[in-house]
């Protein structure tokens, strides 16, 4: 939940006919619906009520896909064992993300009685309220009622009423029993399984010494490297030849949801993974024909979290599902070694992962409940078996290292911390780094809320603590630090880079999480003052006093100085290259997105500093915000993509375009480059759905520039081939 926005009127267009949610419920929608087995817990003039209410400050992300649905299975899978009580002390506590508490106990009894209401309850002559406890499983149907697409899982294609019906069909194997019939109708039944069975027959197993010196024809990680560079030495495609970069293949990818991968690349091998569906496929890098693809499930029926990497060691892809297993598969051939439930909580969510020093090392995000059972962790697993050899808990609680961070909040009232970025790793030093996201408490003004928001370095052997660094404790704007921790050597001095939701790029010496030195990148006026000797920033006095209900500006906004497109960093030009956003939003009671100051309404901004001096080198801006990492060559060229379908190839040294070409939706995730027989490829995924960072430009980009809502993708390009 957040303030309002364009987006929060209830309004939306689906197969052309416009829809509100207010009329589905007032006029039954989806009265076929099973009666529930205790009705009246709430009445529909409260219901009516929350329906402005959620209006205000809470449809701006949970019907935008910022933050999950409140209707259909994946609400009743969370929540449906739960309490009326458990569900209202959630949103009167916690809601609106960016300003919890300024919701009265009517307002936010009136919006769960709302929410019940759209889950199909049945509403009654007495009112609910605050200590109402009944489980919600027995108020609502046993299968929600059919929803407009905004309502089931924030922004959908256009028809996606008719897709939806149709996935639904096909996943429940609900087709008409006539296989071309069904084909004709554009009804596939969703199986599971191997769904294309084949083999990569000359892929070689991937061992430590790959990973620390990776080849420069593959790209075997998230960043391309341990250090985080996103950066290859390939140079065949340069300043001087890449406006010539013609299109050489493209893959088709399921449809729906948040599609935000990284393409990985081994021995001529590509794997990518479709978020919709849990599906995972193993291409020709070369000609990108299908070589295997397995179909872990499930499909998904609203707005998750993205899956935005994979991770390759050994013989073995690891695959983080999006219903919190994880799973290895043999990369020859996709089929499962083993898998494992990272976590059984609620909507927890596999989050950042990586391997390091042969065990692979992942993140738990969405655990953002308060529940003991909820405690956010980093944590190691053998790649053999899955089994476990360490966990780092990011949440400090009492007795604990950091446990007095948290005020008087008891154990199960500390939350967030969540690590969803992937992190990165010194091979010498033997640290992995990590960033953790804010807390989610709902408390401010208790303490640093460790470990949040912060910079953690952890032994890779044990787990173990070594240090960590927190630029911004007892966040509350929903500015975290969470993003990539570029390793960089200065000379004898081991650096670490890293920027945040704040936009300002952060220097630590990397073995002893000592602050070095800080640059703002863009415009931002939540601190007033950045301490030279710590690092620790100082909060404005009317954020740091603000009551429910005050409206005061945050810049940057929710949609981060810097989110999760990566920077990438020229080792030969000590250049590090940032997507940066320039926009800013009024919290409280007049909610809104608008240009950040002195921006001249450029949203995008990419900007180059020099890594040694922090002096910037050069600026690129742009009305359309950019939505993946940055990805640079040592042929002198990097590659940027946008909301607006443009991917861009720019002369490292000057930020000067070279190239442009126009893809099929939003290039949205991780470009990446490799060689397959001496040939060099540039590939970018498309894609759409999203967080901040593509809903809130949304809202300022609405009538002036439109997109397909379809088309998720990977592109490959190439230099043309010799005749």
């Amino acid at each position: 939940m957040k303030g309002q926005s364009k987006k929060a009127t209830g309004i939306y267009v689906v197969s052309g006919l416009a829809v509100t949610l207010g009329a589905l419920i007032a006029t039954g929608s989806s009265a076929a619906a099973q009666t529930p087995a205790n009705p009246g817990a709430f009445t529909n003039e409260q219901a009516q009520a929350g329906q402005a209410a959620y209006a205000r400050s809470c449809a701006s992300c949970h019907d935008s896909g910022e933050a999950p649905p409140l209707a259909g299975g994946g609400f009743l899978g969370v929540w449906g064992t739960r309490t009326t009580r458990d569900l209202f002390a959630r949103i009167k506590d916690t809601m609106p993300l960016d300003n919890p508490g300024i919701l009265s106990n009517d307002a936010a009894a009136s919006v769960v009685a709302y929410v019940l209401k759209n889950n199909g309850a049945v509403a009654g002559t007495s009112a609910l309220t605050p200590t109402t406890t009944i489980a919600i499983n027995t108020l609502v149907a046993s299968e929600a009622p059919q929803q407009s697409a905004q309502a089931a899982g924030g922004r959908q294609p256009r028809g996606a009423a008719a897709i939806g019906n149709n996935a639904d069909a096909a996943s429940s194997g609900g087709g008409s029993g006539n296989s071309d019939a069904d084909l004709r109708r554009g009804v596939v039944t969703f199986r599971t399984g191997i769904t294309v069975a084949g083999t990569a027959a000359k892929y070689t197993p991937i061992t430590d010494d790959m990973m620390i010196h990776p080849p420069a024809s593959d790209w075997l990680m998230h960043y391309g490297n341990y250090a985080g560079w996103s950066h290859s030495p390939l140079k065949q495609i340069n300043a001087k030849n890449v406006h010539n970069l013609q299109l050489r293949w493209v893959w088709s990818m399921d449809e729906g949801e948040r599609q935000q991968i990284t393409p990985l690349v081994h021995d001529g091998v590509m794997f990518v993974s479709n978020n919709s569906t849990n599906k995972v496929q193993a291409l020709d890098a070369k000609t990108g024909d299908l070589i295997w693809e397995n179909t872990l499930g499930p499909r998904l029926s609203g707005q998750q979290n993205a899956t935005r990497t994979m991770a390759l060691y050994g013989d073995k892809l690891f695959y983080p599902a999006t219903d919190a297993n994880l799973y290895a598969l043999d990369a020859r051939t996709g089929k499962i070694d083993w898998k494992i439930k990272f976590s059984s909580y609620g909507n927890d969510k596999v989050g950042g992962m990586m391997v390091a020093d042969g065990k692979l090392i992942a993140g738990l995000g969405r655990c953002d409940e308060r529940a003991l059972a909820d405690r956010c962790f980093i944590a190691a697993y053998d790649v053999n078996d899955g089994h476990q050899i360490w966990k780092f808990s990011t949440v400090a609680y009492s007795g604990e290292l950091g446990g007095d961070s948290w005020g008087t909040l008891t154990n199960d009232q500390r939350t967030g911390a969540d690590a969803w970025i992937p992190g990165t790793y010194d091979p010498k030093l033997k640290l992995t780094y990590w960033g953790t996201g804010q807390a989610k408490s709902g408390a401010r003004g208790i303490g640093d809320q460790l470990f949040s928001n912060a910079t953690i370095a952890l032994d890779v052997e044990t787990g173990q603590l070594k240090w960590y660094q927190q630029p911004a404790p007892d966040e509350g704007l929903d500015l975290d630090e969470v993003f990539e921790k570029v390793l960089v050597d200065e000379g004898s001095q081991k650096i670490l880079l890293s920027a945040g939701k704040k936009g300002i790029l952060w220097k630590l010496d990397r073995t002893t999480g000592k602050f070095l030195d800080y640059v703002p990148t863009v415009f931002q006026n939540v601190f007033t003052s950045i301490d030279r000797t710590t690092g620790r920033g100082t909060y404005r006095p009317d954020i740091v006093s603000s009551k429910p209900g005050d409206s005061h500006p945050s810049c940057p906004s929710p949609a981060g100085g810097k989110n999760w497109p990566a920077s990438s960093y020229d080792a030969q030009d000590d250049l590090i290259v940032l997507p940066l956003d320039q926009i800013c939003v009024t919290s409280g009671n007049m909610a809104g997105n608008y240009e950040a100051p002195a921006s001249d309404g450029f949203i995008a901004r990419m900007s180059a500093y020099r890594a040694k001096t922090f002096k910037p080198v050069w600026t690129f801006q742009q009305r359309a915000p950019f939505l993946t990492s940055v990805m640079t060559t040592a042929g002198g060229v990097g590659f940027v993509g946008d909301w607006d379908r443009t991917f861009r190839a720019f002369d490292l040294k000057t930020g000067k375009t070279l190239w442009t070409t126009r893809l099929g939706t939003t290039a949205q995730g991780f470009p990446t480059t490799y060689s397959v027989d001496g040939e060099q490829f540039v590939a970018v995924p498309t894609g759409y759905n999203g967080g901040s960072p593509e809903v809130r430009p949304d809202v300022l980009l609405a009538y002036e520039r439109n997109r397909p809502f379809s088309g998720h993708a990977v592109y490959v390009f190439a230099l043309p081939k010799a005749q």
